[in-house]
């Protein structure tokens, strides 16, 4: 069943696209990332332009991040303290990030930085994750401690002034480099439309030292009001969000985030970490693959209706 969307002005396969917002809300609500580092390059890979695909991508996030949300909130997995801190960063950041989505769309280099972010960011943090994640796997099996489990010295962000302790997350730490971090991914999670969660969840666990169990819920917390404030954004100064796009990523979103909070119950923490990591690396090699593979017909003709 087809149906044509006003805003991309293209028409999409309904079907077609609840399966696979599902399968991202699954994700979601499993991994604690929002999903939008997958929904984002699967909805360009269907045709949608990617400032379209960015800005209504924002929305399924927010829903899908609403149910995950709630199922960590009533397993008491979620710090509330550290997630209202890291709020506040993300708010600053996703402002700047919408603006800076502007001024790029308007000089036309937004697909450009899109696509090349992309590919950077997803090999990047997924290539670290991989080869943490094997180390210590490698190193349990020899009855050996993880590497970096026994951190004696707090590091040197630790110590900044401002300090405050999160009990659930057993962490004392200054706030200016949680409120950096959540900034900083605020500001790339607008411009990419992406949650943010691929890059958060990974670096509270391994520059905070945060349970994991706690991250999830904690990440989706965050992501949840900054995608919020992000489409609202989108909607109001760049006209980029497709609302039956949307609505459609929605539906398919929120059902799969339930399963993927119950799914995630089961999974250790070290084996959460390496299928993280195999999950960030794959659609980074997919989202490459149509960057350096040329394509079949370097040129091609056709007519276009002309728009009034």
């Amino acid at each position: 069943m087809d149906l044509y969307l006003p805003i991309a002005e293209m028409p999409i396969n309904v079907l077609t696209v609840l399966a696979v917002s599902a399968a991202v809300g699954f994700i979601s609500g499993m991994f604690g990332i929002g999903g939008g580092f997958m929904m984002t390059p699967l909805l360009i890979f269907m045709g949608v332009p990617p400032a379209i695909a960015v800005a209504t991508g924002s929305a399924q996030i927010a829903a899908s991040s609403t149910t995950g949300t709630l199922a960590y909130w009533r397993r008491q997995a979620l710090d509330t303290r550290l997630g209202l801190l890291l709020l506040c960063g993300g708010m600053i950041g996703t402002v700047l990030g919408v603006l800076a989505f502007g001024a790029l769309r308007r000089i036309g280099q937004l697909d450009l930085v899109i696509v090349l972010s992309y590919v950077t960011l997803l090999f990047s943090v997924g290539t670290l994750m991989l080869i943490e994640s094997v180390k210590t796997l490698a190193a349990k099996n020899r009855g050996q401690p993880a590497p970096g489990g026994q951190r004696v010295h707090k590091p040197w962000y630790f110590k900044l002034p401002l300090s405050m302790r999160f009990p659930q997350s057993n962490l004392e730490t200054s706030i200016i480099p949680l409120l950096a971090l959540a900034t900083l991914i605020g500001f790339i999670g607008a411009i990419l439309g992406i949650g943010g969660g691929f890059l958060m969840v990974p670096a509270l666990i391994y520059l905070f030292r945060i349970p994991t169990s706690v991250v999830v819920g904690t990440s989706l917390f965050q992501i949840l009001f900054t995608m919020l404030a992000a489409t609202v954004l989108h909607a109001a100064t760049n006209q980029a969000v497709d609302i039956l796009l949307a609505l459609i990523l929605i539906l398919g979103g929120v059902f799969g985030a339930q399963f993927g909070a119950r799914a995630a119950r089961n999974v250790r923490g070290d084996w959460f970490r390496l299928m993280l990591a195999v999950l960030i690396l794959t659609i980074g090699v997919r989202f490459s693959l149509d960057i350096l593979v040329p394509p079949q017909e370097a040129y091609s003709f056709g007519t276009q209706e002309m728009r009034r």
